[in-house]
């Protein structure tokens, strides 16, 4: 049996204080990719043999000690691809009411992996301590939404490990293996659908999580209210606050008449359903009085009434499209990253569909 390590190696920053080398350190010293450096240490691809021979030489100088992570891989495929989700684990909890995103997301991934001969293991935040020991074992991970500088997906690319992110990473312009929506354009959409129904004093509640859903959505959004000369109003509301932090905000905004926007874009579906029940219990009318609209759709913005304008970020398809480009980087075959998925757009009652 390979090798169980007990937990995830220590985090970059540990490493660089106490002088351990990674993979990537490697890679740069001997002026080739992490791939090559993998490849050359498990006598796996097609490098030369001099570029090997380079590879362990760079190695042993720089006293390079694979990963118990990339040491598990080394021995073989299992056949099991690992998703950590890190919205959920920035909530804390794996199951928030009323959002199906992420378990329609799992469940594409999982059936896709399946249609390649593959299982999907879902696992709990791989910062954490005391994760279970399997995590270490599988062949590759897809990471969910990562936050900038991603600690989770800081220790798979150093250990080496094939990984594809939902969503990039703000703080690794570089790192092109992602698939997911083009927000700013999606953002676009909305807002101009909300001028469109006469909106003159449109507000942007966003989440917290420092994503790239959250960055380019609100960037967008300041950029589309400049372009039309309109004033700015952003509220950050953390995630995990669903449907009460809604109620907070829409207090926040809609508390002056003189001051109060005449359309509000909440990025979650939880937080828009809060801001349509607290409208309605201050007696502002949706959609006479307030548009209002979400960037994930959910079910609370489906049963609402009426019902919440929201963009479906097609989680089927963009699960589909993550494991596939996992695979394809397993299997070294070529596949061009980032990759879109388009958005669906649902108009409904709160911006004046009928």
């Amino acid at each position: 049996m390979p090798e169980q390590p007990s937990r995830i190696p220590e985090m970059p920053e540990q490493r660089s204080r106490a002088g351990r080398a990674t993979i990537r350190d490697v890679a740069r010293e001997a002026g080739v990719s992490v791939t090559t450096v993998s490849h050359a240490l498990n006598g796996k691809g097609t490098a030369s043999e001099a570029t090997r021979r380079r590879v362990l030489a760079v190695a042993e100088r720089l006293a390079y000690r694979a990963h118990p992570m990339a040491r598990g891989l080394r021995r073989g495929r299992t056949g099991v691809l690992g998703l950590d989700m890190r919205p959920l684990d920035a909530i804390g909890s794996y199951l928030p009411v009323g959002v199906d995103y992420f378990v329609r997301f799992a469940g594409a991934a999982a059936v896709t992996a399946l249609d390649h001969g593959l299982g999907l293991m879902l696992v709990p935040d791989l910062t954490r301590p005391g994760i279970p020991t399997s995590a270490h074992g599988v062949d590759g991970y897809v990471i969910g939404d990562p936050v900038r500088d991603d600690q989770a997906l800081a220790r798979l690319l150093d250990a080496g490990v094939p990984v594809v992110t939902v969503g990039r990473d703000p703080g690794r312009p570089d790192f092109t293996d992602w698939v997911g929506s083009d927000d700013v354009h999606e953002t676009q959409r909305v807002l101009d659908l909300m001028r469109q129904r006469g909106a003159e004093r449109v507000a942007f509640i966003a989440g917290t999580d420092d994503n790239a859903w959250n960055v380019d959505a609100e960037r967008a959004y300041r950029a589309w209210a400049g372009r039309h000369h309109l004033p700015v109003r952003v509220l950050r509301v953390p995630e995990a606050t669903g449907e009460d932090g809604g109620r907070d905000a829409a207090r926040q905004l809609l508390d002056g008449p003189k001051t109060r926007p005449d359309a509000i874009y909440c990025q979650t579906g939880r937080h828009a359903a809060g801001v349509l029940a607290e409208a309605q219990h201050l007696g502002v009318a949706v959609p006479r009085d307030l548009l209002l609209a979400a960037g994930s759709d959910a079910q609370q913005t489906r049963l609402a009434t009426p019902g919440i304008t929201a963009l479906d970020l097609e989680p089927e398809e963009t699960g589909k499209a993550a494991v596939q480009l996992l695979i394809a980087r397993l299997n070294g075959e070529p596949a061009t990253g980032p990759v879109y998925v388009p958005a669906r757009l649902h108009e409904r009652g709160s911006t004046g569909a009928r």
